[in-house]
């Protein structure tokens, strides 16, 4: 079950956290992966841990469509897309900067479209293909202190409905995954940076913030990624699925 051999699939945000975790499941399901991620350095460390042949790599900002499409173009042909690639940004509606803003915005929102305009008409051209995007439940769910981080995951949501919506007939299936809190580097970078000396007293209190008691991990949120991007998930599109932990129904 869960098979992807001989799969094309493009992963962004592979250097690491999710992404990582994702293009490593994938390898072991016999996909091709190929693994695109803005810091060159973390795809070259991983490329050299990975089985031989399984995974390409490619710097890129995925910010610049005409990195983007010079890339897709080079990778051919495209079954599989995830969209993980986003970074996150503390601060409420008045303090957020406009810089910051169009940073959140550029990466977690344009990125994704940059390559949903990519690969989709390879996927046409292919007679169909999966798309996965990486949201979250800050875009479903008020979350404070995540203004900026929120507004880009909601417009992931209606990114992933309205590809949904307009691609079913090319065989195109479109769904997206809204992790709760998970352990990834970001995590423990925000912690240093923050609460320096106070690391571990604070992951414990984020941990239990979430009514499971802990933070979700990449491969969890991989393997929900691996089974709908699979054909055993051939019935499902337009949905969007919360990891969460019982965040959004529990925490009350």
């Amino acid at each position: 079950m869960f098979s992807l051999q001989n799969k094309q699939a493009v992963i962004t945000g592979a250097g690491s956290g999710i992404g990582r975790a994702v293009a490593e499941l994938f390898v072991a399901q016999g996909a091709v992966v190929h693994a695109v991620d803005l810091n060159a350095e973390a795809l070259s460390a991983f490329e050299a841990e990975a089985k031989v042949g399984a995974i390409k790599t490619y710097a890129c900002d995925v910010t610049n469509q005409k990195q983007v499409n010079k890339i897709f173009a080079e990778i051919g042909v495209i079954d599989i897309l995830v969209n993980s690639a986003g970074i996150s940004h503390i601060g409420n509606a008045g303090n957020t900067e406009e810089a910051d803003f169009e940073r959140v915005f550029n990466v977690n929102v344009k990125g994704v479209y940059n390559c949903l305009h990519e690969a989709i008409p390879v996927m046409q051209q292919g007679g169909g293909g999966v798309i996965i995007n990486l949201a979250s439940i800050a875009g479903s769910i008020g979350l404070s202190d995540r203004f900026a981080y929120s507004m880009s995951k909601g417009a992931v949501y209606a990114m992933t409905l309205s590809v949904a919506k307009d691609y079913i007939k090319n065989g195109i299936r479109c769904n997206c995954v809204s992790p709760a809190r998970v352990h990834t580097p970001f995590v423990d970078g925000f912690l240093k940076k923050n609460y320096p000396g106070k690391e571990e007293e604070m992951f414990e209190k984020l941990s239990k913030a979430q009514p499971i008691g802990r933070m979700g991990t990449p491969r969890e949120i991989a393997h929900l990624i691996l089974y709908l991007s699979s054909d055993e998930a051939s019935f499902i599109t337009g949905s969007d699925y919360p990891i969460d932990g019982g965040a959004i129904k529990l925490n009350n």
